[in-house]
């Protein structure tokens, strides 16, 4: 700094105007944020952001500096005689400000005669801006500050971390009186304000594999929101005043550890970004890892260690700042109407169940591992969560270096409760869940990077139970609700064990099993509840594979799973797992579509449970078509109506179509002369076309790659009528409908051609299975995810005059979500055509 002021004075004394002065100042800047990526080389964390703030600090007090040299000339007065303090607010005033943001500063002034305290400000104003300094600003005359910011808690919060950088001690000193009042000004208006925010910024920013470490769960506004809530309240500077009276030294210690790497991750963030990055993606992780100084290790990546720092991190953050905002804030909380209902509520001392939530006092001395468990074990079956004084009294519990027998039978008591999930939350949230269960270390921060789980491991765990107690698809739910209180009960314990075995270097379900099959025999678990175990947990990934790769209307693929799978109980289970593994995966996974495969998976599996024979295609056609002539629908159809539906070609439209849905398609072909055609936008768009005229399939196709295809069915009907119907993952704009019906009916122009793109697919990745069935031949195609990909395929079978009789698509990202993988598989009519020019069709499809 001492340079940069002989550099100032040097060009005042040549007269130089304010612009020459800001670009001085702002070249040294730049110099300054240029040496960033060294400095963080020797000093991270706290010291980091002390030594950046000590810097923008000198930077603010050369310009303040300049302005009164250039006023007052020799003649400068004391600071202390000019009315104006600037002093340093939010994350700059506590000394935490991260290279790109905001420095937010208060120009305090006193409006005294004989300065021109408005003009000075604005002139530093500009000059700031012009030196390349980001400054938010606010303006406050002394003497009105306590009455303009009390009520806007957007200011109060700002100010509550106020700093002086440099100016008038005399008016910094009123000024911290005035604080005081604002502090204490409606504290129980504030903190509930306050409270109601931070309960909406953790809805918006979860915990997820891409976590924001700001505003997210374990963020820093979480221990933003530990210090307003406890400066509100006691006065104090820094929570660690709090020491001996709300949370012990080693508590706040494991918090001031955790909250240091959140400190290193962010300084790196923006240093690696160039400008204001709060959240971790997967384009940054491996630069950000190395720049924390991670290293390959023979069983982790670097990432893998860096991700699973920073969730312990934000974890112990958001457990302690919780814990302890709610300690703090309870007594703002307090309503004397509440007495009656709590001691109504009242299990026994210092226990109370009210609207199925537990809670506890806060003074309530701690117990053993031992009667926690068999406190637990009491509890009502309809407990759905536990207050944060529960949790805090938790995760005080003695825990045994080792498990013992009576302890291991508690635990087993505490794994057949049908509704496992609001304990297990408890358990970690209490810092207990590797100390009861120790299984779960592998598994506990673990991340997932295949670009599909927004989770890590421990959380997706969690989840998966949570979502088993708020089942939305009906058909699951009745199935769930038609299990036995033991299956119900084995249910829970499998979906806690399905992914435990994640994390190491091995097939984590086969890893699963093992470590299920020991623990399960350890704490007494039945050997038929093993035994059932073993295969949902070694099969629970296998039930969605085959869903949405597979075709499910096969014989062969539904003997072949139903021989892994055993029994329909086994199903059931496995069934309900899926369900919640898929939706703890991350939003609209579960869609309406992967809903259908499921479900038909399921029925066709059924079916064979109950009748193995009625697996033959042509058994079950002829079943399909009994129900069809039971059909009130059918009965009202004229003869020929009727001959004309249970002659319908396609075996495939019998298998996959309810017999009302079948009675449907048949009648509306009915008065089809060239084509008709409907679109349905609901929660996906599907496109229903029935055709006597050629459909360009490939332009068609071509021209809707803009959307995604998760399936498409083809079949022969009657009277050379063909039906289509081309099922979409998402759905359209209504306005952009006209847009698709324009598409449809120029896909009957034979003349049209659509300029493909030729898809990068492998011939290695196009397996065949020339016998999958007496009337089709399955193609399945593994690529990455190409525009019009599908439409190519669908143009190279047609110029071979090859007919598509179904398709299914299915797309997964893997590693990271920009690499997203299609697994298509394509059922065509066997006819002597593909045989002849097989090797010139795999030519053409691939690029290999």
């Amino acid at each position: 700094m001492t340079n940069l002021n002989i550099k100032i004075e040097n060009l005042i004394q040549e007269n130089a105007d304010d612009f020459l002065i800001a670009k001085e100042i702002k070249y040294e800047i730049k110099s300054y944020l240029e040496s960033l990526n060294d400095i963080f080389n020797t000093t991270q964390g706290k010291i980091f952001f002390l030594k950046h703030t000590k810097k923008i600090d000198g930077f603010i007090k050369i310009i303040y500096k300049y302005l009164l040299r250039k006023h007052f000339g020799n003649y400068i007065p004391f600071s202390n005689s000019i009315p104006i303090t600037l002093i340093a607010i939010g994350s700059y005033g506590r000394e935490q400000l991260c290279v790109y943001s905001d420095i937010d500063i208060l120009l305090l002034y006193k409006e005294v005669p004989g300065y021109n305290i408005k003009a000075l400000m604005q002139e530093f104003m500009t000059i700031a801006w012009d030196s390349g300094l980001q400054l938010g600003s606010r303006v406050h005359e002394v003497d009105d500050i306590e009455k303009e910011v009390r009520d806007d808690i957007t200011i109060k919060t700002s100010i509550l971390e106020s700093r002086m950088i440099y100016g008038s001690n005399t008016l910094w000193l009123d000024f911290t009186y005035k604080l005081q009042n604002i502090r204490k000004y409606k504290q129980k208006e504030f903190i509930l304000e306050k409270l109601e925010e931070h309960k909406n910024r953790l809805t918006k920013y979860p915990l997820n594999m891409q976590a924001n470490i700001k505003d997210g769960y374990g963020g820093l506004r979480e221990s933003n929101m530990l210090y307003w809530v406890a400066n509100v309240t006691f006065g104090v500077n820094n929570t660690r005043q709090l020491i001996g009276t709300h949370f012990t030294e080693e508590e706040y210690k494991a918090y001031r550890i955790a909250l240091e790497y959140i400190f290193r991750v962010r300084n790196a963030l923006h240093l690696l970004a160039k400008k204001k990055l709060d959240s971790i993606n997967f384009d940054i992780l491996p630069d950000l890892a190395s720049k924390l100084g991670y290293i390959h290790s023979p069983r982790h990546t670097k990432e893998r260690q860096c991700m699973s720092k920073l969730f312990a991190s934000l974890h112990t953050i958001h457990n302690f700042s919780a814990n302890i905002v709610k300690k703090i804030s309870r007594k703002y909380l307090f309503d004397v109407k509440n007495i009656s209902t709590l001691r109504k509520s009242r299990i026994y001392k210092n226990l109370y169940v009210c609207d199925n939530k537990v809670y506890t006092s806060y003074s309530r001395k701690s117990i053993n591992l031992f009667d926690l468990l068999l406190e637990l074990n009491k509890l009502p079956k309809n407990i759905k969560s536990f207050d944060n004084s529960y949790t805090y009294f938790a995760r005080n519990t003695i825990v045994p270096n080792q498990n013992k027998q009576k302890i291991k039978q508690k635990i087993k008591h505490l794994l057949e409760k049908e509704n496992l999930f609001p304990f297990l939350r408890l358990f970690y949230n209490a810092n207990l869940f590797v100390k009861v269960f120790p299984f779960t270390k592998k598994i506990m921060n673990q991340p997932q990077f295949d670009g599909y789980h927004i989770h890590p491991v421990d959380i997706h765990t969690i989840n998966s139970l949570k979502h088993l107690v708020n089942i939305k698809d009906k058909f699951v739910l009745n199935i769930f609700n038609h299990l036995s209180k033991e299956d119900k009960s084995l249910l829970n314990i499998l979906t806690f064990f399905h992914d435990t075995g994640k994390g190491r270097n091995k097939e984590h379900s086969l890893v699963g099993e093992l470590i299920y099959k020991k623990s399960g025999l350890d704490i007494g678990i039945s050997k038929e509840n093993i035994d059932i175990g073993i295969k949902v947990i070694r099969q629970h990934n296998h039930m969605s594979y085959v869903a949405t790769t597979q075709d499910i209307f096969s014989q062969k693929v539904i003997l072949a799973f139903t021989a892994l799978i055993g029994t329909k109980r086994n199903l059931d289970i496995l069934y309900c797992l899926t369900y919640a593994d898929i939706n703890s995966v991350g939003k609209s996974i579960y869609n309406n579509s992967h809903s259908i495969l499921l479900k038909d998976l399921y029925l066709n599996c059924l079916d064979a449970f109950l009748n193995t024979s009625l697996l033959k295609e042509s058994a079950r056609r002829i079943k399909k078509e009994n129900a069809i002539k039971n059909n009130i629908k059918f009965k009202n159809l004229t003869k020929s109506m009727q001959k004309n539906i249970l002659n319908i070609k396609s075996t495939q439209v019998f298998l996959i179509y309810k017999a009302s849905n079948i009675i449907d398609i048949a009648v509306q072909s009915e008065n089809v002369k060239k084509i008709d055609y409907k679109i349905k936008n609901e929660k996906n768009l599907i496109i229903q076309i029935i055709r006597v005229i050629p459909l360009n399939l490939g332009y068609l196709l071509g021209k809707l790659s803009f959307l995604n295809v998760s399936a498409m069915h083809i079949f022969k009907l009657y009277n050379e009528k063909k039906y289509f119907e081309i099922i979409f993952s998402e759905n359209i704009q209504n306005n952009d409908i006209n847009f698709i019906e324009e598409i449809i009916k120029n896909s009957f122009d034979m003349t049209k051609e659509f300029n493909f793109k030729k898809p990068i697919i492998l011939k290695e990745n196009i397996l065949l299975d020339l016998n999958h069935s007496e009337e089709l031949i399955q193609i399945q195609i593994n690529a990455k995810d190409q525009k019009g990909l599908f439409g190519y395929v669908a143009t190279i079978l047609d110029k071979y005059n090859i007919e598509i009789r179904s398709a299914k698509i299915n797309s997964k990202n893997t590693k990271h979500s920009k690499n997203i993988r299609i697994n298509d598989l394509i059922l065509i009519e066997k006819n002597g055509n593909f045989i002849k020019y097989k090797d010139k069709i795999l030519d053409d499809l691939s690029t290999s």
